[in-house]
């Protein structure tokens, strides 16, 4: 996670007497970022690196840009633990340079970048090369994030860089076996990785208490704005995606019956290629199958919306119906507070 060092993550030891002693204080420890969840993530290993007598320390990373629909190298010559502060603040000191996938990364956006920082002439080509070797790993493995921070120029003035940080494309994991190997389901969130086991891709974990199933990433997003605007807080984003069988959706009651934060649980769906009766049916199905004691708030359209709701008013399942969007967050926060 970012923010390590703020967090007491990164410790300073002038002997092996002092570094054990500081990575017994880590060790077992949750450590708390400003990119954490509110719980933290485990401690359960440390790396020891030699430390160095840094002379500057400066910042460089490639994203995959969506404005713009490819790869950005971004560069300053404020590195380090406030890189954050200076993007928000002085973003002017945050360089960049597009890069057309055709074409590659060239040397003169490097050496113009290098120049950027303030680089002496003798730094220029070895920090153009780094450069050039950032973008084909980011390239050859597939990463939507590769940052070195800090990139430190040390008291001999060589370019080192001294901590970094890779993200990996989920959807082109299958080409990287070995990548895929190194997760390490410690360091998720326990219903993400139960939630991924049964199937159900796109979960992720937040910290209110309305449960939401919505089929669609922006009806998702749009959902979760307006259980905010109404009062409440919702407990996780889902896209289901497009749903034609029933174990997905019964999969995803159990995600949210699991979550003891959960008092009430929102189904929002506007069925395109998603059929609008198989939810329903995943619906029903999922409280045949597990005791669900919590309010639910459904409001369905689409595809095989008039079979959906036929199968909802047969089963005798309790819900409470709602006409439109906002009808039904209004209806989900209050189910929610008098749960």
């Amino acid at each position: 996670a970012g923010g390590r060092g703020k967090a007491g993550g990164i410790k300073v030891a002038n002997s092996p007497e002092e570094a054990e002693k500081a990575a017994g204080q880590i060790l077992g420890t949750k450590l708390v970022t400003h990119q954490t969840t509110a719980e933290g993530v485990p401690v359960s290993k440390v790396l020891v690196e030699k430390a160095m007598d840094v002379k500057r320390e400066l910042y460089l990373s490639i994203i995959v840009d969506g404005a713009s629909r490819m790869p950005v190298m971004m560069a300053s010559e404020a590195g380090g633990m406030d890189i954050e502060e200076v993007a928000q603040k002085t973003p002017e000191k945050i360089l960049k340079a597009f890069i057309d996938p055709a074409a590659g990364f060239q040397s003169f956006q490097g050496r113009k970048l290098a120049y950027g920082m303030n680089l002496s002439q003798e730094q220029m080509r070895p920090a153009s090369n780094l450069m050039s070797n950032l973008y084909k790993l980011f390239k050859a493995n597939d990463c939507s994030l590769v940052e070195i921070n800090p990139l430190v120029i040390t008291a001999d003035g060589n370019l080192l860089a001294l901590d970094a940080k890779v993200n990996f494309e989920d959807n082109a994991l299958f080409r990287h076996t070995d990548v895929e190997q190194l997760h390490d389901l410690e360091q998720e969130d326990p219903l993400e990785v139960k939630a991924n086991q049964l199937g159900v891709k796109n979960y992720i974990k937040m910290d209110g208490n309305i449960g939401c199933l919505v089929n669609g990433a922006g009806l998702a997003m749009a959902v979760m704005d307006l259980i905010t605007h109404a009062g409440g807080r919702p407990a996780n984003f889902l896209d289901i995606g497009t749903v034609n069988n029933v174990d997905r959706v019964v999969s995803a009651f159990k995600v949210f019956n699991t979550d003891p934060n959960v008092k009430a649980i929102m189904v929002n769906i506007f069925g395109g290629m998603a059929r609008v009766d198989v939810i329903a049916q995943g619906i029903v199905e999922a409280h045949k199958r597990m005791d669900i004691d919590m309010p639910l708030v459904v409001r369905l359209a689409g595809t095989n919306v008039a079979e959906g709701r036929r199968m909802m008013a047969e089963s005798k399942l309790k819900f409470i119906e709602a006409s439109d969007f906002y009808d039904a967050a209004q209806k989900a926060v209050a189910a929610a507070r008098s749960s």
